[in-house]
């Protein structure tokens, strides 16, 4: 028998207009909207659908308005498929809150404030610092390390064979770009984000999610939920409380989160939220597997079809 996983989207994968379609077409979207803004007490919908991009693309909208609409996607599935079972759930950076809420560890209300927050504190963190990140396409990972300690950056993002992301101060990112192309790297670019997420640079929004954390009552899962930190599966709430934290500041083990899910034999593998980066970056470590996602209506109705098949 197949078992099924849900992976949700991270930071970056936001784009004006987000879940407008849903709300249109399901009542039921349209309250966990609705919901979400009396939760914040601002309209964060409004931004999620009509923008100004620049609004949308500050830390503190972008986290819990993805958020949002991934866990609008899931009981958007779970409402059209009553008989959808999941095995575990994982979450790219920020989906790890909105993975855990998945399993029950969090409420919906806890996972969006917390999301808010930990927007607001990364932000603080890149107005504090001078920090960048790039992506690195075409260099294998031991080889982009050597590039990171030559230039004095870090490794951020282990997405898939092929595609790892960098993070650091500016003038050190541009740096490690030269250096990147220098070894062979078939594209070295600077991405268009406010700071170095994931590294030493977001050192003080830790203390402060801690803080947020403690004030959150985290259950344990229902189903497993991987860690960006460990690429294992989460422990005790306690232990999700401390790696939530570390995870700030630490790597995403994104492939090795993936390729362990693989050999404890998953097969079926469910995008929830904006765009398709994690459907993509599964293509590149194992195509074999099945993979369907719901971003929108069109995608959800595909789902749907797909697993009642």
């Amino acid at each position: 028998m197949s078992k099924t996983a849900l992976l949700f989207a991270g930071q970056g994968a936001q784009v004006v207009g987000m879940g407008k379609d849903l709300a249109a077409a399901f009542p039921s979207a349209r309250a966990w909207f609705d919901r979400a803004n009396a939760t914040l007490g601002y309209d964060l919908t409004a931004i999620c659908f009509n923008g100004p991009e620049p609004e949308l693309t500050k830390t503190e909208h972008a986290q819990p308005g993805i958020f949002l609409i991934s866990w609008t996607a899931l009981e958007l599935l779970k409402e059209q498929v009553p008989s959808l079972t999941y095995e575990a759930t994982a979450g790219l950076s920020l989906g790890e809150f909105t993975a855990l809420a998945a399993a029950g560890a969090l409420t919906f209300e806890d996972g969006l404030c917390l999301v808010r927050q930990r927007g607001q504190y990364m932000q603080e963190a890149c107005d504090a610092t001078q920090g960048g990140m790039a992506a690195v396409i075409g260099l294998d990972e031991l080889v982009t390390r050597e590039v990171c300690a030559a230039a004095g950056v870090e490794l951020a993002n282990l997405n898939c064979p092929g595609q790892l992301v960098i993070s650091g101060e500016l003038g050190r990112i541009a740096k490690a770009v030269e250096l990147a192309k220098a070894k062979g790297a078939r594209r070295a670019i600077a991405l268009p984000v406010a700071g170095a997420y994931h590294s030493a640079l977001m050192a003080a929004a830790r203390p402060k999610l801690a803080a947020a954390l403690e004030q959150v009552t985290l259950a344990a899962p229902a189903v497993p939920v991987m860690s960006n930190v460990t690429a294992q599966f989460h422990g005790t709430p306690e232990d999700i409380s401390v790696l939530l934290g570390e995870q700030v500041t630490s790597a995403v083990l994104w492939e090795k989160s993936m390729r362990e899910l693989l050999a404890q034999g998953f097969t079926r593998f469910i995008e929830l939220g904006p765009g398709t980066a994690l459907s993509g970056f599964m293509k590149r470590i194992d195509k074999n597997v099945q993979m369907l996602n719901v971003a929108d209506a069109a995608s959800l109705a595909a789902t749907v079809n797909a697993l009642q098949a």
